[in-house]
């Protein structure tokens, strides 16, 4: 009986080591062939302010924090959105990779799967780790797309405005406390954040407000940052991008800042600037054709996932 038990006892031992060996060869494995640092991305979309306000205002009084963060990060000056300059189709070529004609009033699911249903099918993880966060309840579209191969499937979670699609919009400011309870809570590895107050002033032809909005959410892009370097599991290994889904009409163009939707210069040129651990530090870019489309081929990218029906291209040129 001593002999049974003393070899189960050494067989349990051996095949504990073997287990712990195994793990270690499949982790050591598993970082050998991580090709980027990135395990998080968090792409923050600033909704609809002109580059004349923000990057190329004079002095850039406006940014001030993305001025200061610049040394850490990486800034597009020719950044463009060449498909439809509206909210839904914006944001919809941001995370799929292809300009879609797509209604904008939120009755009408993007044509093509986004990054963030890509992600979730290639990782198996549940759909908790991929979140749509907008202030504009519209955009819950975002979260699914009306391909019959991939309708209702891989369907990130999404809190869009006050209470879904259509439930009217929120303010900012309860975007931002929601996403930061979705990163303590769920610990997401990809977020879409929407930020609609600038949209939301110009429309409403308050220039003071619509300037106001502009230094509100330069100061959210620092604080978003701050708090995603404070958490442990995003810590130096979350990349964080901001774009803007259109710009406003160029001045003495239709009604100037007030509304946008045109091809003119102040709508179709938009922001990108981005930081993390994989991306040049203190770069400004100004060669290369880069666009919209392009920011889900760079998600996918740094997330491992083979982005298909996808348009776009890699941003090669901000990373290290």
């Amino acid at each position: 009986m001593k002999r049974i038990i003393l070899s189960l006892a050494l067989g349990f031992m051996l095949f504990s080591c073997s287990s712990d060996d195994n793990n270690k060869e499949e982790n050591k494995e598993n970082k050998e062939n991580k090709k980027y640092q990135t395990e998080n991305v968090v792409l923050l979309v600033i909704d609809g302010p002109r580059i004349t306000e923000t990057w190329q205002e004079k002095n850039q009084v406006h940014i001030p924090n993305r001025v200061a963060l610049l040394k850490e990060g990486v800034y597009i000056s020719n950044f463009r959105n060449n498909g439809l300059t509206n909210t839904n189709a914006g944001h919809t070529a941001l995370i799929t990779g292809v300009y879609d004609s797509i209604q904008n009033n939120g009755k009408e699911l993007p044509t093509n799967p986004s990054v963030l249903q890509q992600w979730l099918k290639h990782s198996k993880k549940d759909n908790s780790k991929a979140w749509v966060i907008v202030s504009k309840d519209k955009l819950e579209v975002l979260n699914n797309t009306k391909n019959k191969e991939w309708n209702g499937k891989y369907m990130p979670k999404a809190d869009a405005g006050i209470s879904g699609n259509p439930s009217g919009y929120r303010e900012d400011a309860v975007t931002i406390a929601n996403f930061k309870e979705v990163i303590k809570k769920d610990k997401p590895n990809v977020v879409v954040i929407n930020l609609k107050d600038v949209d939301s002033y110009g429309h409403a032809n308050k220039w003071s407000e619509y300037i106001q909005a502009i230094k509100t959410t330069d100061q959210s892009i620092k604080d978003i940052w701050n708090f995603l370097q404070s958490q442990p599991e995003y810590k130096g290994k979350t990349t964080l991008m901001v774009s803007n889904d259109h710009g406003r009409h160029s001045d003495g163009i239709k009604d100037s800042f007030v509304n946008h939707g045109d091809a003119c210069i102040g709508c179709r040129h938009i922001e990108f600037f981005a930081m993390g651990p994989d991306f040049k530090k203190n770069a400004v870019i100004a060669t290369g054709s880069y666009e919209q489309i392009d920011v889900a081929n760079t998600m996918a990218e740094l997330l491992g996932v083979k982005l298909e029906y996808s348009k776009g291209k890699v941003i090669k040129d901000i990373f290290k």
